[in-house]
């Protein structure tokens, strides 16, 4: 029995020992790079925003969408991150995101979480990304060519995702890669529509509030003000406590695994803290959810301003 749904993550088990290693190794190269990359892009002033994405970002993944029959689907949120601060400093967020999920709340694997880390932080916010720059540059740099270039960017992030997933399965013999393509491809491409509508519609609130910050990645202006960063985390919040409204039905690749009868292979984690998205001594279930999911987010956004604190450039003093 697994100690959390799978979600989008992969669970250990899932992959062999020395495909996992393989995802460690080139997750550690990527995140250096990154780091090296957001040194370069953004200073510090930008830091906060990043905590306030990876909150959002964790929040919105905990509120599951029903995308088909016994099927349902989650924002990831790379493609939002790329679009305002750039690729690499959307992989910085998503690593505390994926790195939060599996170590406190068992979601995801640990002995796989290189793989986690590179699908969702690195291959979703690339690709989103350049698919962004590219609808932008066709659909034109109007509200509603923005808006259809940041759909295109979200629906473009999770299955381009969904096939790096497939073939890392096929490399550990866990599903034949046509199989494992085929099938994780056309439910991914299912949930890359609510991906894309999300990410559109949380452009579209940027664009209203802020418009500046759309479009800018690596050359966001900042947000130190105190008031703008409490709005962003209280945005995150109350996303937070719709958790317990996400659907049941099993995500993207739980569903792939279980018609493809490999679901058996996953592993539980070797401890619990938070399992689930739950607090072990509140009974009460729409009470722990949503406790477990806000304490989780405001871990996250704390996560992500040191992580982001590390990495960039200080801002000059002085006059």
């Amino acid at each position: 029995m697994l100690a959390s749904p799978p979600r989008l993550h992969i669970p250990d088990g899932f992959l062999t020992t020395a495909i996992s290693a393989l995802g460690w190794l080139l997750a550690a190269v990527l995140i250096l790079v990154a780091v090296r990359q957001t040194r370069r892009q953004l200073n510090d002033r930008q830091v906060p925003m990043m905590g306030v994405l990876a909150a959002f970002i964790f929040a919105a993944q905990a509120v599951n969408f029903p995308v088909a029959v016994g099927t349902s689907g989650h924002l990831i949120g790379a493609a939002l991150a790329a679009i305002l601060l750039g690729p690499w400093a959307a992989t910085l967020v998503m690593t505390a995101v994926v790195a939060i999920q599996g170590l406190l709340f068992q979601d995801g694997g640990l002995i796989v979480m290189g793989w986690n880390i590179v699908n969702m932080g690195v291959v979703a916010a690339f690709s989103g990304y350049f698919a962004y720059a590219a609808a932008r540059r066709l659909a034109g740099a109007s509200r509603s060519g923005t808006l259809a270039a940041s759909f295109a960017a979200g629906w473009i992030s999770v299955v381009v995702a969904a096939a790096a997933t497939s073939i890392e399965l096929a490399a550990s013999g866990t599903a034949p890669l046509a199989l494992g393509m085929a099938a994780m491809s056309s439910v991914h491409a299912v949930i890359g529509i609510g991906e894309g509508i999300i990410t559109a519609a949380a452009i579209g609130l940027i664009l209203a509030a802020r418009p500046e910050l759309v479009g800018a990645g690596a050359h966001a202006p900042g947000g130190r003000s105190a008031v703008v960063v409490l709005s962003g985390l209280l945005v995150a919040l109350v996303v937070a406590s719709l958790a317990p409204l996400a659907s049941p039905s099993p995500d993207g690749l739980e569903a792939v695994a279980e018609r493809s009868g490999f679901l058996g292979l996953a592993q539980a984690a070797p401890f619990q803290i938070l399992p689930d998205y739950t607090v072990p001594f509140i009974s009460n279930p729409v009470v722990t959810t949503v406790a477990a999911v806000m304490f989780g987010t405001l871990v996250v956004f704390g996560g992500a301003v040191l992580v982001g604190r590390l990495a960039a450039r200080r801002q000059p003093t002085g006059g």
